[in-house]
């Protein structure tokens, strides 16, 4: 028994038995709009997808809001120029920012992987780089 009213973890990120991961709902008042909800998801991913459809020139407005935060999803609101449609912007935002995501990873394990190459050393909390222990005398981290 929870003793919140806040949902078990598993239900943030678990769809449920034939729940639809996204919902896209046409517009009928703004030409070329729509409005996605995407379930199981937050603030995380919304803001990243925004974000890349703000770099498209084909999308005239991007937005997302989360409208409680117990409830696990969030709505998207697009509205494109009339050369692509909504959904086709949100798959090919989508499309890059998983391109993104793994080159961003690619580079994180590459440079890891130099790090056991190059040796055993240690870095301080100010990026200075030591070959034993850090902080080997009686310092505080306000010490320069």
């Amino acid at each position: 028994m929870n003793a919140s009213n806040a949902p078990n973890r598993y239900e943030l990120f678990v769809l449920d038995e034939g729940e639809k991961p996204v919902e896209v709902t046409e517009d009928t008042k703004i030409p070329n709009a729509a409005t996605i909800k995407v379930v199981k998801q937050d603030h995380t991913l919304a803001n990243m997808i925004r974000g890349q459809l703000h770099a498209m020139p084909q999308v005239l407005f991007a937005g997302y809001k989360v409208p409680h935060p117990l409830q696990p999803y969030f709505l998207v609101k697009i509205q494109t120029d009339g050369t692509i449609t909504p959904t086709a912007a949100l798959e090919q935002a989508c499309t890059k920012l998983i391109g993104t995501l793994s080159s961003l990873e690619a580079k994180f394990k590459r440079e890891f992987s130099f790090k056991d190459v190059e040796g055993v050393t240690t870095e301080d909390a100010y990026g200075s780089s030591t070959a034993g222990p850090a902080w080997t005398s009686r310092r505080d981290y306000m010490d320069f």
